[in-house]
């Protein structure tokens, strides 16, 4: 069983669409994760549409950045002893990495992908 299912994803969707604006519709952007698909027991909200990402096009999914940006500057050219040892380091990179909001936002932003009021 993966360890994102079906289930959480549609709890999670489900927590967005409740913090979107009354009237408003919110469209979120999804790679190719099964639990992203629509099919089988994925609820969708109706304030929420999911705009799937072609196949094979990292450089539409912001994720991409930022494990690029995490390998890079938190765990290359090292070696781990043991399994505990590449958790532990890959939560001290992730956590490192999103206490810098500056840099969350010049990693994962896209200019052509702003909603202008």
């Amino acid at each position: 069983m993966p360890w994102v299912s079906s289930e959480a994803m549609s709890r999670h969707l489900e927590a967005i669409s409740a913090v979107v604006q009354s009237g408003a519709h919110a469209v979120l952007v999804c790679d190719g994760a099964g639990w992203h698909r629509t099919g089988g027991r994925l609820v969708v909200p109706t304030n929420i549409t999911l705009l799937p990402l072609p196949g094979y096009a990292p450089e539409l999914n912001p994720i991409e950045n930022v494990w690029a940006y995490i390998r890079g500057n938190f765990l290359n050219i090292t070696v781990w002893d043991t399994y505990d040892e590449i958790v532990d380091a890959c939560c001290r990179a992730w956590n490192t990495f999103i206490t810098d909001i500056t840099r969350v936002a010049s990693v994962t932003i896209r200019t052509w992908a702003t909603v202008n009021p």
